[in-house]
């Protein structure tokens, strides 16, 4: 049987800057076909001309439909998240969920535990895992190069401002955004759990500088936790930067040495200073950078779709899974109830 007739078929909600990406990843997989796109805008407005997949209204539509899918990837506003998550897997579909897989706990436990009683798959998206520089630093802290962690510092210092948070985006509502660290910097939290584990003792100290109207939230934030797993952790942020991305870096001081990865996506290794240790020449960050305008995470995005293609056709096994997203969803919900 030729390989054509075994193309996984994806279905996008949330024709967004992050859906048309999701849409674009599932064209470019040979392995993969696009059968549909739902959002409640007109095909007109949302600049998906180069899809000839129908456009649906809503996603009880396209399940109405009868359209045969195995993979609803889920791209809309924050908070709609975990209602179109439990839809899908009602309808016993796959779902990629990005991120946050919900805006709290509670509703990534029933997304989980739906997906576990209907036997699909959850993934959760996480792409800034993949680029080299995260690789690398996961694979030094493993193999115990590093020795006893004692303190991680992350910063997250971007430029959200007017242009950003339009009237009438929903970027900046409480319910559908749901907060700055989980619209903006929720990566680098995945990627602070994925290399050292949970936190505790977690004390904060948030600020609204110059977003009191145009979000219904903080800008700006000072943590401050312990890892369970020993040494302690800070996580700086703020989107109150002038006019433009100043950073994300994080900062690792450990028993062999110290390392600092940095650049506006976390995407360059700026130090490493490791005891009886060279660093081996990492790929370039995006490499061909035929992505257009997508930068930095977002340039990511094909492995995500390679992964669930692989994982649907027995090949792999999921890169970022469920109880991951959860965990991430866990965090920041903890350090939000200090506000």
């Amino acid at each position: 049987m030729a390989i054509h007739e075994h193309k996984k078929k994806f279905a996008v909600i949330g024709c967004g800057h992050i859906g048309k990406r999701h849409a674009e990843m599932i064209t470019r997989n040979e392995e993969a076909e696009l059968v549909a796109l739902i959002d409640v805008k007109p095909r007109a407005e949302l600049g998906i001309d180069q899809y000839d997949a129908p456009l649906f209204a809503s996603l009880d539509d396209f399940l109405n439909s009868g359209t045969e899918v195995d993979v609803i990837n889920i791209a809309t506003p924050n908070g709609f998240h975990a209602e179109h998550a439990m839809k899908s897997l009602e309808a016993r579909k796959h779902i990629v969920v990005e991120k946050p897989m919900a805006l709290n706990k509670h509703d990534a436990e029933k997304i989980i535990f739906k997906a576990l009683n209907v036997h699909r798959h959850v993934f959760a998206v996480m792409q800034n895992r993949y680029s080299p520089p995260s690789v690398w630093i996961k694979d030094l802290i493993e193999s115990g190069i590093l020795g006893q962690i004692y303190m991680v510092q992350l910063n997250c210092y971007w430029n959200r401002d007017a242009r950003y948070y339009k009237p009438e985006s929903w970027h900046g509502k409480k319910e559908l955004d749901g907060g700055t660290l989980f619209t903006q910097f929720s990566h680098f939290i995945d990627i602070m759990y994925w290399l050292f584990g949970d936190v505790q003792n977690i004390q904060g100290k948030f600020n609204d500088f110059n977003h009191q109207d145009l979000t219904d939230f903080e800008d700006s934030g000072f943590l401050s936790f312990d890892f369970v797993n020993g040494g302690m952790g800070s996580l700086n942020y703020s989107t109150s930067i002038w006019n433009q991305n100043l950073e994300s870096s994080m900062t690792i001081i450990a028993e062999n040495g110290s390392v600092k990865i940095g650049g506006q996506y976390m995407d360059k290794v700026e130090i490493c200073n490791v005891k009886d240790y060279q660093m081996p020449q990492l790929a370039p960050t995006n490499p061909g950078n035929d992505y257009g305008a997508y930068k930095g995470s977002a340039a990511n995005h094909h492995f995500v779709i390679d992964n669930v293609v692989d994982v649907l056709n027995g090949r792999s096994a999921i890169t970022t899974n469920a109880l991951e997203g959860l965990k991430v969803v866990d965090i920041i919900e903890r350090i939000y109830n200090l506000r």
